[in-house]
This record gives C-alpha cells, structure tokens and sequence, in this order.
C-alpha cells in the first residue's frame, strides 16, 4: 500500500457500494480498489490522467472508470450512504458550521462580466480624422 491508498477499514467501508466487481456481461472488471485509489491520486495530485502511476492500472481505465460512475451517480450515492452511516454512528458533529457558495463572494472574473477587453480611446483626436501611420518623406519631397 502506497501514502494516500485507501487503508483496509476505509476499503472494507467502501467495497460494498460500490458497482459489481463481475458485471453481466463480459469480461471482469480490473480491481475497483486499485482503479478507486488511482482517481483519489489524480485528485489529490491535480496531475492529468496520463500521469497516473502504473501501479493503478491503465490510465484510460482509471479515468473511463472515474466518468462512468460520475455519470451514474456512484460518488453521490458513496458520499450519501457514508455520511448517513456516520450521522447514524453519532460520528458527524452537526454543530460545526461550514459555508458555501451562497455565501461566498466570486471573483469579478467569475461573476459573468463581459468577455474581452475595452478598446482604449484615443485622446486629442477629433471623430472621424485620420491619424498618420508613417513618419517616412513622402515621394518627391526632399528633406532638408
């Protein structure tokens, strides 16, 4: 077991709400604990997918495997079975307060503000007067 891997009490905890190992059809599923601790990797690293160690297994099939349970609601169905297990248990502590982002303020950036950036205006020339490009002679003028 490598830091960060799921000890053998929080797998025992896990296994069982997860999707089969042995689905109806097909061949068996590469081992979700070994695929489960590949995606908490990438997570917790913020490294891309294909970084992920070989000791996790493909990383196709780490992260096939992460967008398919997210798509069939497997981390929320894992999240609300644990946390009504340890609500259950008298292990959640419903006093603490947390905040979210209701509460907190965006950055401008994130607010929706208008994209791109404001043209600067030109000072000390009228509307519709042209403004030289070139500061070469004119053909035919010599300069002195």
């Amino acid at each position: 077991m490598h830091r960060g891997d799921l000890t053998n009490a929080q797998w025992q905890r896990l296994e069982p709400l997860l999707p089969s190992q042995k689905p109806k059809t097909g061949r068996p599923a590469v081992d979700h604990r070994r695929i489960l601790n590949g995606m908490l990797w990438v997570l917790r690293t913020g490294a891309p997918w294909r970084d992920v160690p070989e000791r996790y297994g493909p990383w196709r099939t780490v992260a096939s495997r992460f967008y398919r349970w997210r798509k069939a609601g497997v981390f929320q169905h894992l999240f609300d079975t644990v946390k009504q297990q340890a609500d259950a248990a008298g292990q959640l502590d419903w006093d603490v307060h947390f905040i979210d982002s209701t509460i907190v303020r965006a950055h401008q950036h994130a607010a929706g503000a208008k994209k791109g950036m404001p043209r600067p205006k030109r000072l000390g020339v009228a509307k519709g007067a042209s403004v030289q490009k070139s500061t070469s002679v004119p053909k035919g003028r010599v300069s002195s």
